[in-house]
């Protein structure tokens, strides 16, 4: 599918969903939902409710809460030749769609879920594919591929929720036998710092790994350390580019979701105060994970800079990063001369491209003639 300049692009903006960030993304899609060119583009908001119902409803901003409260149901269709919605009541007809932005964070939605179903409905998306959307999610497995590709990351441990539930002195002590007070305990697939606490001594383990299980199976354990936190945004395809870095100044011992979402007094600096050629490197390493992730479409590159040391560790990246008004991935494009404006068509832009490269791969062979026999027996 290629977009038709002379009309207006329907342009379907997943939001909410089953994940403990849920409520972040209720506000980023309202951002998306505004900063859309509507001489160019045409909102169609889809709310996903906290029960997984897929929820539509006409209008913008304003109308974001009424679409999980009291919007029509319906469904993605898995059908290549449709990419529409389907909607579950009678009398109703399907309303087409040119692209998807997912507006998704956390779980069924930034982790490979959605994007697989999109996949199977043949309809360009913004953002990282199936493999590069999982891999982001999966902190643990995103480490363990960085360090693999030499970039440096926080030393870490991981801990499965059915060891912990069937043996945890010996998860405890594997732990304490690794790393010394404090650590961060968090769930290795979520973000938002959602179940995530700083242990500074053995009392607060098992309450924290009590909290980060009730949110996944996969935990990760890592060790703390006293570091300024730089942020990049990355955009592009086979080719990205990086942004001018930013620095997170938590008002909280750390950037928790308190720190994020709830209170004020967190600060954004804006491009961060680095020495000389510290941004070039950083800007280096978030490109490398960027590929080295198979990413695509757009991501957040978040390091710890150690305050002793000045040593760089990359801490994690975001695939579908914060777009709310505070959000460090358009302030760091703005920041770098590409408006939110820009930067929300530069995205669909590059889901089309990367759509269209797709459509030029085989799924099938032509079998020669009489060969059907051959391969039935």
């Amino acid at each position: 599918m290629t977009p038709d300049k002379k009309k207006r692009l329907r342009v379907g903006v997943l939001f909410g969903g089953r994940s403990g960030e849920h409520e972040v993304s209720l506000a980023s899609a309202a951002s998306v939902i505004r900063g859309l060119d509507s001489d160019k583009y045409e909102a169609v908001p889809i709310g996903i409710t906290k029960d997984g119902h897929w929820l539509i409803g006409e209008g913008a901003v304003k109308m974001l809460p009424e679409v999980l409260k009291g919007g029509r149901r319906v469904m993605l269709s898995a059908d290549p030749t449709e990419a529409a919605l389907v909607p579950l009541d009678r009398g109703a007809g399907a309303q087409r769609l040119d692209v998807i932005f997912p507006v998704m964070h956390g779980t069924f939605g930034e982790d490979g879920t959605i994007q697989g179903m999109l996949e199977l409905a043949s309809i360009p998306y913004v953002g990282a594919g199936v493999l590069g959307s999982a891999v982001g999610m999966d902190k643990d497995v995103s480490k363990r591929l960085c360090k693999a590709a030499g970039i440096p990351v926080v030393p870490w441990v991981t801990v499965y929720r059915w060891k912990w539930e069937k043996d945890p002195e010996a998860v405890k002590a594997e732990i304490e036998g690794n790393f010394e007070y404090p650590v961060f305990v968090k769930p290795a697939t979520l973000g938002s710092s959602v179940g995530m606490s700083k242990v500074h001594h053995a009392a607060e383990l098992e309450p924290a790994l009590n909290l980060a299980c009730e949110f996944g199976m996969k935990i990760l354990v890592e060790k703390a350390v006293s570091a300024r936190e730089i942020e990049v945004s990355v955009l592009g395809n086979h080719e990205p580019k990086a942004s001018v870095p930013g620095e997170i100044v938590p008002h909280r011992e750390f950037y928790d979701y308190t720190a994020k979402y709830l209170e004020e007094g967190t600060q954004l600096m804006i491009p961060a105060d680095l020495k000389p050629g510290q941004a070039e490197k950083i800007q280096s390493l978030a490109l490398e994970a960027f590929l080295a992730l198979e990413l695509s479409g757009m991501a957040r590159v978040d390091f710890f800079l150690e305050k002793k040391s000045g040593k760089l560790f990359l801490n994690e990246v975001n695939t579908i990063p914060g777009f709310t008004s505070i959000s460090m991935y358009p302030k760091l494009w703005e920041a770098t001369g590409v408006s939110f404006r820009d930067l929300i068509d530069r995205l669909i832009e590059l889901a089309f491209e990367l759509h269209q490269e797709k459509t030029r791969t085989k799924y099938a062979i032509e079998l020669p003639s009489g060969s059907g026999g051959a391969l039935a027996g």
